[in-house]
């Protein structure tokens, strides 16, 4: 199996659930931030989706997916999931945590299924792409196959 062809954990979960998803590889482009990834995929930042990973007050964990071009609102975020307040996990305990690292976090395959909110803009779109748990990989994939595979809420979390 050449790179190009690489399959992620994400992308053998949607194959085992027989979801339909287009894979992107832009590991070649050098591409970083989410701003970078959308223009390397020439596609709409407002469709192309970041993974973040929070801790909340009661100390449990959340996901939250927003665009790229937009940050999360803690006190929104916090809100949706019912926390007094919400903050970003530090960085090293991303890989113990979620079982990806840095820039390469997906809201699919996580060690354990978090309270996972999608920003509602997503609904604007027929499809969402996010990242398919490595760095220089993204899928595609639609909100209701999404719903096939993770427990979401969709909530106003992004400014």
């Amino acid at each position: 199996m050449s790179k190009k062809d690489e399959k992620t954990n994400v992308m053998r979960i949607l194959d085992q659930k027989k979801i339909e998803y287009k894979s992107y590889n832009y590991l070649q482009t050098g591409a970083v931030n989410g701003m970078e990834v959308a223009e390397a995929l020439n596609e709409d930042p407002g469709m192309v989706f970041k993974t973040l990973v929070t801790v909340g007050k009661t100390k449990a964990n959340y996901v939250f997916v927003i665009p790229v071009n937009r940050e999360l609102n803690l006190k929104k975020a916090a809100r949706s999931v019912g926390e007094k307040s919400i903050e970003m996990i530090k960085q090293k305990e991303l890989l113990p945590l979620t079982g990806y690292i840095h820039g390469g976090c997906s809201p699919i395959g996580m060690k354990k299924q978090f309270v996972t909110t999608i920003d509602q803009s997503a609904k604007a779109y027929e499809r969402i792409i996010f990242s398919a748990g490595k760095i220089g990989y993204q899928v595609e994939v639609s909100l209701e196959d999404l719903k096939k595979v993770i427990r979401y809420e969709l909530d106003d979390i992004a400014e």
